[in-house]
């Protein structure tokens, strides 16, 4: 039997290049991979985005998140050709909550306190708030364990995250019925390790904990990742 798809998701402050390096893992495994745009406009509208590029995926599928994206594989992975889900340095939300509820019941990580806002319009002539890190901070809550100009190109590019995303609510939770995996990054600055635990603990995930690395796990540990995924796709194939 062929292996799923394994479709791979970023968060919020990051492209789909930050994959590079599991991509290549995956591929000289004779694994097939994608990795979509996440628009980053909002939990519903993205999740909603997610769904559609699910339903022209062939066969089945692994939905792997990062970050922010677990909140997307949450609520895209109820689709039927979804067989598992790998959560990367992410939130695991349940049914109803919001990320701010999310992170509510624990302290604030230090990317909280230094997020910049700022202003893109809407449709109807209003506009709304975006939120990027600021420049100098994001290598150490970010990517404290990639290379230093690295990190700091990285901060350069940010992609910014609708601020609405952190207050909507998550409509259903895919890990009710499907398998789960989870990354938790211990040295993460941006998603607390306490979050990421907790969340894959109540999914009933299998756990993996990689106690250095930073929020930005899929750069700095490529490897250790490809493998989490690898052994969700031996599992659901």
């Amino acid at each position: 039997m062929p292996h799923p798809t394994v479709v791979l998701v970023h968060g919020a402050f990051a492209d789909a290049t930050g994959w590079i390096g599991v991509i290549a893992e995956l591929r000289s495994s004779g694994i097939p991979v994608i990795a979509p745009p996440n628009p980053l406009r909002g939990l519903a509208s993205d999740a909603a985005h997610l769904a559609s590029v699910l339903t022209q995926v062939e066969g089945p599928a692994v939905l792997v998140g990062h970050a922010y994206g677990g909140a997307l594989i949450t609520v895209a992975g109820v689709a039927e050709n979804v067989v598992g889900l790998v959560y990367v340095a992410a939130y695991v939300p349940r049914e109803g909550e919001s990320l701010d509820g999310l992170q509510g019941s624990f302290p604030d990580p230090p990317a909280a306190g230094n997020l910049k806002e700022w202003t893109y319009p809407l449709h109807d002539g209003t506009h709304a708030i975006e939120v990027t890190i600021e420049e100098t901070a994001f290598p150490s809550v970010f990517a404290a364990d990639v290379p230093e100009g690295v990190a700091g190109v990285l901060a350069a590019v940010q992609r910014p995250l609708a601020a609405v995303a952190f207050t909507e609510t998550v409509a259903v939770a895919a890990w009710r019925t499907k398998p789960s995996w989870a990354l938790v990054a211990g040295a993460d600055r941006t998603i607390s390790p306490e979050v990421q635990r907790f969340g894959a603990a109540r999914a009933g995930a299998v756990v993996v904990e990689l106690p250095d690395a930073s929020h930005a796990v899929a750069l700095s540990e490529p490897t250790r990742v490809a493998d989490l995924i690898m052994a969700a796709v031996r599992a659901t194939s």
